[in-house]
């Protein structure tokens, strides 16, 4: 069993930065791969970013590449999002996801463990 919690959401300005955690426990991220998700009101929820299982790329939704840069401390067992320029249209509930089958992917039902999900808010 892998828990997951996020943290590290919050309203920010058009243009500004957050930084997203995820941190896991039951399992170890290097033995797994991880991703993180959105969903905004009234849409489904869409991948923006993941570090395959074993692999040394990442790789992003068109939408948040070059602005978004995921990253793992394999020593805390933590996957950060990097988010910088944001813009009103990334504000979402964002969710770490992991898979233990380590396929990983873009598609949200490759992933069979969920984070809470922590809320960004971007202002105009």
């Amino acid at each position: 069993q892998v828990q997951l919690v996020e943290s590290g959401g919050g309203l920010v300005q058009t243009g500004g930065s957050l930084r997203l955690s995820c941190t896991a426990s039951g399992r170890t991220i290097s033995s797994l791969s991880m991703a993180w998700f959105r969903q905004a009101p009234g849409k489904e929820r869409e991948f923006a970013a993941a570090f395959p299982w074993g692999a040394a790329y990442t790789y992003y939704a068109d939408a948040v590449k070059g602005r978004f840069t995921i990253s793992r401390d394999n020593s805390k067992n933590t996957v950060y999002l990097q988010m910088n320029s944001l813009k009103p249209e990334d504000t979402a509930v964002y969710y770490c996801a992991a898979d233990s089958t380590r396929r990983g992917g873009r598609q949200s039902n490759t992933y069979d463990y969920w984070g809470q999900g922590t809320q960004v808010t971007v202002s105009s």
